[in-house]
């Protein structure tokens, strides 16, 4: 249940609810620190590989490393830049997978770590309040708000790190 709801269902707010700020404060101090968590894992595996091996797809099908940080970085500039903090960011999904003239490997990894550093701070503005507002966004009816679209793109991150590894690791063996 929400504050939101205690306050419509109940008719109080926050100020009788003084734990929710504490729970709010490691709500944000431990998705900040998944999303460092998450990029830290992505550098571990990617910065040792050359520009060609980052854009080099190792099977026919599929995608190459350097494509997936490029989906992640407009994943996360859209469902929490664009929608969240409302920077206004214009996302071109398609472009991500099947952009012939990628950036090099060092300007793509610098807009994913700019990406990651705002959404630690648009994490850390979050106010008790803010977590539980309204979020609608294409392509994710199911995250209802705030709160579940910061744990669902975290998940989405982490599912594409773990695509990277496994990209990495066969990378490494050719």
């Amino acid at each position: 249940m929400t504050l939101e709801f205690f306050q419509v269902t109940c008719g109080i707010g926050a100020k009788e609810f003084p734990f929710m700020s504490e729970v709010s404060e490691t709500v944000a101090v431990g998705l900040a620190a998944y999303y460092e968590f998450v990029a830290a894992q992505l550098h571990k595996w990617v910065d040792p590989l050359s520009n060609e091996q980052f854009w080099r797809k190792p099977y026919p099908y599929g995608n190459s490393v350097g494509h997936l940080v490029l989906h992640l970085t407009g994943n996360l500039n859209y469902y929490i830049g664009t929608r969240v903090a409302e920077t206004g960011y214009i996302r071109d999904r398609d472009r991500e997978f099947t952009d012939h003239q990628p950036p090099p490997k060092e300007e793509a990894l610098r807009a994913f770590d700019r990406t990651i550093a705002m959404v630690v701070t648009t994490i850390r503005k979050q106010k008790t309040e803010d977590w539980g507002k309204a979020y609608t966004a294409e392509r994710e009816p199911e995250a209802a708000d705030c709160f579940q679209i910061f744990v669902r793109c975290a998940g989405h991150a982490y599912h594409h790190v773990g695509q990277i590894v496994y990209l990495s690791r066969e990378l490494a063996r050719t």
